[in-house]
């Protein structure tokens, strides 16, 4: 009876363990990704780390009707590149992901440079084929050189991150 009780206890604090980190974890993504985190989690399609490995402004299209207005197909977008440094939702670890961003919301976040290490949130792709990230420049979270931890958030590794927007596209679903 002694060692089934012990069992019960650590099995216990475990699980107390375990709830506390999970609270730990989703009060360091509010801090880092703000109030609307969880919305921000759960509306994004593809969520990842990566590295941007390329950006490419749209060709300028010659293309038009009458009233200046474009030909169907050819909406200006923006071609990004990355690597997946790690994978959270809707996509892989390793995969070289290339997406096409509307260039007119393009302009209206911060720009993305080659080599730079990226935590975002991006949209399901829209009937296009376009996406870009989920609230802008709120889904959009820079990493330090290593890609590993979010700068000036007092040491916030992605895993942290990764491990609170699990719990809350999990949350959603239930």
């Amino acid at each position: 009876m002694r060692a089934s009780r012990r069992v019960f206890v650590v099995a216990l604090a475990f699980l107390s363990s375990c709830a506390a980190a999970q609270q730990s974890d989703q009060v360091t993504a509010e801090r880092v990704l703000g109030p609307q985190w969880k919305q921000l989690s759960r509306r994004a399609g593809m969520i990842f780390a990566g590295t941007v490995l390329a950006t490419a402004a749209p060709a300028a299209s010659t293309q038009t009707v009458t009233a200046n207005r474009p030909v169907p197909g050819t909406t200006p977008a923006v071609q990004l590149s990355f690597h997946v440094d790690e994978a959270i939702a809707g996509v892989e670890r390793g995969q070289i992901l290339t997406i096409h961003e509307w260039t007119g919301a393009w302009s209206m976040q911060r720009p993305m440079i080659e080599g730079q290490h990226i935590l975002l949130f991006l949209y399901p792709l829209s009937r296009l084929g376009l996406t870009s990230p989920v609230g802008g420049s709120l889904g959009q979270v820079a990493l330090d050189p290593s890609g590993k931890n979010v700068p000036k958030s007092g040491s916030v590794s992605v895993v942290q991150l990764e491990r609170a927007i699990r719990s809350a596209r999990s949350e959603e679903k239930k």
